[in-house]
């Protein structure tokens, strides 16, 4: 618990308990720095949230690969080096998934929360805010699902209207009903399973004829209207399943539905497409369809995804949905420290400002969090390196073209380019990724340091 003699008498106001909001609470407390945080639910709750604990996980239960050769690996990496909220409770309330780091997700935000609440530097306010304070230091992390009245708000503080995608929701079903006749639990290449183990998905194997009749009826299958709303794009790491089948036969093959590497592991056979299953809950009990989020109706997504094999019976405990996002022209309106330009007391974080996933979404908030308590302690807000994956994405938000500015995840694409040999040795792909991992790991610790 955090010593309670804060540094300065001024409280910061902190607008969303989701993900940047709450690691955003969290820096400033660690830091002795008085939070008011607001949270609208439960008492308004949004299309896709179902309760009012803290960092509610909406779409997915993974923030996805935990390893140096990836991008988020390395987000991950520092923001444990950098005391998250967010990767603490995530790392508690792990559940296996390969080399995913996939939580479960009730566990996860009741962490969250409780750590929160037991800080008491932090005042909680239920309730919808409609108007943006008028003095003092505000966060804004209210996220894409942002109120209309409040993104009004926004709107008249910015003279920028909305920039919108739209986000849709996998299916979670029980695992019981599954057929493990048909289905088995398997890695792909057994990647990060010891001999004798079972894998951490759960695998529905389909044969040629299957899977084009399946994709028939994905394309063919009746979608929810957007009524209005026609010209606003898919997020691509969050296109749904039956979007990818209109782009071609093939499409859901080599994404979500790829079969290389998993094999079956007891008679060798080779399935031309596979729908891959992983753990939502710590039990098991409840598995989350990877890759299939979808805009279908509630009637269709049962029709057609009783298609696939070992699914024939299979019961939702929830079925997928679709909710638009919402974020600012970030380039145009934040500088490198997340401030506002016109009123640089106000600052933003979260998806809200561009970026695209949980964890990039928590990383904003932590380096929000850290930029406020610099500026209450009467310093200038110090922006990490470039070449780290936080400076990255804060490279994204402040330094793209207003014109080319779409929500994105961390990529090794905003990193500087690694080494490409060792002497006269040609590093392979990994390898290249790990040392740029390296470097930014360095670099953040020279920086934490200073």
């Amino acid at each position: 618990m955090t010593d309670t003699s804060s540094p300065s008498t001024q409280t910061v106001t902190i607008i969303g308990a989701g993900l940047a909001g709450s690691e955003a609470a969290w820096q400033l407390a660690k830091r002795g720095i008085k939070v008011r945080l607001h949270e609208m639910r439960p008492s308004k709750m949004t299309p896709a949230h179902n309760t009012g604990n803290c960092a509610e996980l909406v779409c997915s239960n993974t923030f996805r690969a935990d390893h140096l050769e990836n991008a988020v690996g390395l987000l991950h990496e520092e923001m444990r080096q950098m005391d998250s909220l967010i990767m603490a409770c995530g790392d508690k309330a792990r559940i296996p998934a390969g080399t995913a780091l996939a939580v479960d997700r009730e566990q996860f935000a009741e962490l969250v929360t409780t750590a929160l609440q037991a800080e008491p530097l932090i005042e909680f306010v239920y309730g919808e805010v409609t108007e943006i304070p008028a003095d003092g230091l505000v966060l804004i992390a209210s996220g894409p699902l942002t109120s209309d009245a409040l993104y009004e708000q926004i709107k008249e503080l910015t003279g920028e209207d909305r920039l919108c995608f739209f986000d849709a929701i996998a299916p979670v079903v029980d695992a019981e009903s599954i057929n493990m006749d048909i289905c088995y639990w398997k890695n792909r290449y057994d990647k990060n399973v010891e001999e004798g183990e079972d894998g951490d998905y759960l695998n529905c194997p389909m044969s040629e004829t299957q899977y084009k009749a399946f994709v028939k009826e994905l394309v063919n299958a009746e979608k929810v209207a957007f009524k209005g709303f026609e010209d606003i794009p898919f997020f691509d790491g969050c296109m749904p399943i039956e979007e990818m089948a209109e782009r071609g036969e093939d499409t859901p093959r080599f994404g979500p539905m790829k079969p290389v590497g998993l094999d079956h592991p007891e008679t060798g056979e080779k399935a031309y497409a596979v729908v891959q299953l992983r753990r939502d809950n710590r039990m098991g009990s409840l598995l989350n369809m990877v890759g299939f989020q979808t805009k279908m109706t509630y009637g269709e997504q049962k029709r057609v995804f009783s298609m696939i094999p070992g699914l024939e019976n299979v019961e939702f405990f929830r079925l997928g949905s679709l909710h638009r996002n919402t974020f600012i022209k970030s380039p145009a309106l934040l500088d490198g420290t997340l401030r506002l330009k016109k009123q640089p007391r106000i600052l933003f974080a979260g998806q809200i400002t561009g970026v695209e996933g949980y964890v990039e979404s928590a990383s904003m908030g932590l380096m929000a969090g850290r930029f406020l308590a610099d500026i209450v302690l009467g310093n200038e807000p110090n922006s990490p390196p470039s070449d780290t994956a936080h400076g990255a994405l804060l490279g994204h938000i402040s330094g793209t073209r207003i014109e080319d500015f779409q929500p994105m995840n961390i990529n090794f694409g905003l990193l500087p380019t690694g080494k490409k040999r060792d002497g006269k040795r040609r590093l392979s792909r990994a390898e290249r990724r790990r040392s740029v991992s390296d470097k930014a790991l360095e670099t953040l610790k020279q920086w934490l340091e200073e």
